[in-house]
């Protein structure tokens, strides 16, 4: 499995939530999506994050931003 970490500042903001962006060919369809958040020891933990997909696009939505990683197939 392959993961692909993200920061907190790489969020957009977009109405009531916050989105991280990714494209189809980064990380795949978005089938197999492990969501992990990194907390404050510094170890991830599994989250369930909404997923939404639009087009080429997919969404991983929360209510603030934060620091950790998407795990996907390859």
């Amino acid at each position: 499995m392959a993961h692909r970490n993200f920061k907190k500042e790489d969020f957009e903001k977009d109405q009531n939530e916050y989105q991280l962006e990714f494209k189809i060919d980064e990380i795949g369809k978005g089938l197999d999506l492990i969501v992990e958040r990194k907390n404050r020891q510094g170890e991830y933990e599994v989250i369930q994050a909404e997923i939404k997909r639009l087009n080429d696009l997919i969404f991983i939505c929360w209510s603030e931003p934060f620091d950790g990683r998407v795990i996907y197939n390859e």
